[in-house]
């Protein structure tokens, strides 16, 4: 066999091999980025505590792009533009098709997602969250000025806002996840939201979730997580 007809060979097996990865991908996402006629858009998860780049998509005049991977389980993932590489727009993905459309000015800003339950849910969430983080924020300001002020009785009054604010936050959570304990979304918010938060909490909600979604990468992690927890306590 010539060299050349060798090349030509493993072109072939390259393409044939890539096609078939493709072929059994079961994570779909189909978008447009508006305003964005040429650049490459990136699909991006957590692999080993990095985010690194699972897929790619050259876009070209209509800012049309699809992006695929093999999920095993809902997890999270991460749209991010070459072009615009100091955002990332972040998504709950899922088995099937997702639908992302956007803007390139207001790329994260202004995406509509849908095609996941996971992802509604986590946004559903963010909304109330954002209540609460707004709420901080003016304990904060109030906070300063009562230090500037040095009025002692006010920054005790607003401590105390301050420690049941978090525990509403904490308890809100903790409801949420255990309405939703069928869904992935579930442990990962006890992951990201109640990391800090009494053993008792991650238990409630550890406990409460379904076979399958324990059996899934957040609930494996949460699982370990609090293992992790147990552990320490009992060696302090």
């Amino acid at each position: 066999m010539t060299i050349l007809k060798s090349l030509l060979l493993g072109i072939i097996l390259i393409t044939v091999y890539a096609c078939e990865e493709s072929s059994n991908n079961n994570f779909t996402i189909n978008g447009k980025v508006k305003g964005l006629t040429k650049g490459t858009i990136y699909l991006e998860k957590v692999i080993d505590t990095i985010i690194q780049p699972i897929d790619s998509f050259t876009i070209k005049d209509n800012g049309k792009f699809s992006l695929s991977d093999n999920l095993v389980s809902p997890e999270i993932y991460y749209l991010r533009i070459k072009e615009a590489s100091h955002e990332s727009l972040l998504l709950f993905g899922e088995q099937g098709t997702m639908t992302v459309q956007s803007t390139l000015d207001k790329f994260v800003t202004s995406a509509t997602i849908s095609g996941s339950e996971n992802h509604n849910l986590l946004e559903e969430y963010k909304e109330m969250a954002q209540k609460f983080s707004d709420s901080r924020l003016d304990l904060f300001k109030a906070n300063i000025e009562a230090e500037q002020a040095q009025d002692q009785k006010l920054l005790d009054s607003l401590d105390k806002v301050y420690k049941s604010l978090i525990r509403r936050r904490y308890l809100y959570t903790t409801n949420f996840a255990i309405n939703h304990a069928d869904k992935e979304v579930a442990p990962y918010l006890a992951l990201t939201e109640l990391y800090n938060a009494s053993i008792s909490l991650l238990d409630t909600v550890n406990n409460s979730l379904s076979d399958k979604v324990q059996d899934s990468k957040y609930g494996k992690q949460l699982d370990r997580f609090i293992t992790v927890i147990k552990k320490n306590e009992t060696t302090e």
